[in-house]
């Protein structure tokens, strides 16, 4: 029988894989076969990460649209929101992302992201399976995606860290759980993310502070090697690990004297393009993504941030809050897609729009595979905070794609026009989203690396196939 795994078994298995990444080893790359067949299209990701749940029929697959009326029944509910035409005549969006509609002739969009059986639905495990492409438990640390590519290919500019993460604070909500995979794993600590939680102060975080000497700051820089020495990792990690440890430290200092660090400043950006993204930190995150590919960033996360129950975590209030979202993400993403554009970035640029699962108004989990409901949905809806996607929904789910060698103007897969809205065609899994992903740089699916004397691939069990579809 299944098991229901829930928060604390969550924390456990994650806390027992993390101290036994402590004792690993250098893990040794083990090339596959088809690497040097692997023509490269892009260079640099950025992955926009929609954190909590996106609803796709409420944003790039809408259904039939029946508006709020007291007393509707909930089963009426599919799209909320009326269509909207995009710049490609058979791609229709939802109303509110009239923007990224306009630069949809750039990308492709995904309608049959399915996520994985993980049993009872908790955010952070489906968050971790995809940013690792594992799902937990597991008896490694397994390293985040834009570890995997930040070992494997390197930085583009040595001064900048290869795997930039901007706007997810670690200390609201299920920090602990997010920690868990906002991490290198076994790689070691020089190829985890540099956190930049707050983008608008993203400058802060590579000068001294405010009125402190060169001869000071070094001096603080030792006594952080000391106390990084009675860490975790200096007291019980392996040679590997701990020399891991201050190889991240130096590749920080040296990005405080290097000019590339301005790229973190957004002050210096003019005021009218930083008005046309400041919607709130995710905004001001695209901008300073763009900043960062401009500096030769090789891999950056922008997440609208997880909080249980905030943002796209829509138990409540699903309409309205839908509609909120919207305005924070469709003017940022549109315009650091016309930015790249214009500067000549987009074609080795690949980003990535993606969410954990989707939402449906009446089902939890898949059709065929449902799972205890966690929200209470009134028969009929009476009040507009009933209005909207509020259940876990994994048998559907839209990823958009742009730049780094994707296709223009192009969709893949389909789903049901009516509920339940799930995947009846082309279906896309997260080893074959990340092998595409890796495709585009020129990476196996089945490269793994060595540690605990057995290889571990960066596609689970190097099963992950690229969609070469998707591709121009």
């Amino acid at each position: 029988m299944k098991r229901d795994w829930n928060r604390r078994d969550f924390l456990k298995t994650a806390s027992a894989a993390t101290l036994g990444a402590l004792a690993a080893g250098a893990p040794r790359p083990i090339l596959a076969a088809d690497a040097q067949a692997i023509r490269p299209t892009a260079d640099t990701v950025i992955v926009l990460w929609m954190a909590g749940g996106m609803a796709h029929t409420e944003t790039f697959d809408p259904k039939r649209y029946v508006p709020f009326s007291a007393g509707m029944p909930a089963s009426d509910m599919l799209s909320t929101f009326p269509q909207i035409d995009t710049a490609v005549d058979n791609i229709k969006f939802s109303q509110g992302l009239e923007k990224m509609a306009a630069v949809m002739d750039r990308g492709t969009l995904i309608r049959s992201y399915t996520a994985g059986d993980l049993g009872f639905i908790l955010h952070t495990r489906h968050q971790y399976q995809w940013h690792t492409g594992y799902a937990p438990p597991q008896t490694v640390a397994c390293p985040h995606i834009g570890a995997v590519i930040a070992r494997t290919l390197g930085p583009k500019n040595p001064a900048v860290p290869a795997f930039i993460d901007i706007g997810q604070r670690l200390d609201v909500g299920e920090g602990e759980e997010l920690k868990a995979f906002h991490s290198a794993g076994f790689l070691g600590s020089e190829f985890g993310p540099f956190l930049v939680a707050n983008p608008d102060e993203a400058v802060e975080s590579v000068r001294p502070p405010e009125g402190m000497s060169p001869a000071r700051f070094e001096n603080r820089e030792k006594f952080y090697k000391a106390l990084a020495a009675q860490s975790q990792v200096g007291q019980f990690g392996s040679g590997y690990q701990r020399a891991s440890l201050l190889r991240s430290m130096d590749n920080a200092h040296r990005l405080l004297s290097s000019p590339a660090a301005k790229a973190f400043d957004l002050s210096l950006e003019p005021k009218e393009s930083y008005d046309i993204y400041n919607t709130g930190r995710f905004g001001l995150g695209c901008l300073l993504a763009r900043r960062l590919t401009e500096q030769g960033a090789r891999f950056i996360e922008v997440t609208t941030e997880y909080i249980p129950f905030v943002n796209f975590d829509t138990h409540e209030n699903g309409h309205t809050r839908m509609a909120d979202m919207k305005k924070t993400i469709d003017g940022p993403i549109a315009q650091l897609v016309l930015d790249l554009e214009a500067r000549g970035l987009l074609d080795r640029t690949l980003i990535v729009l993606a969410s954990e699962f989707s939402r449906d108004a009446l089902l939890e989990g898949k059709p065929d595979k449902p799972v205890k409901d966690q929200v209470d949905e009134p028969a009929k809806v009476e009040d507009l905070k009933f209005y909207g996607m509020h259940r876990h929904f994994t048998d559907a789910g839209s990823v958009l794609l742009f730049g780094g060698g994707i296709k223009r103007g192009h969709v893949h897969g389909v789903t049901a026009d009516e509920r339940p809205c799930k995947t009846i065609k082309d279906r896309v899994v997260i080893e074959d989203l990340h092998a595409s992903i890796y495709h585009a740089l020129g990476i196996s699916p089945r490269l793994s690396y060595e540690i605990e004397k057995r290889p571990f691939y960066v596609t689970r069990d190097g099963v992950g196939q690229p969609i070469l579809d998707l591709f121009a």
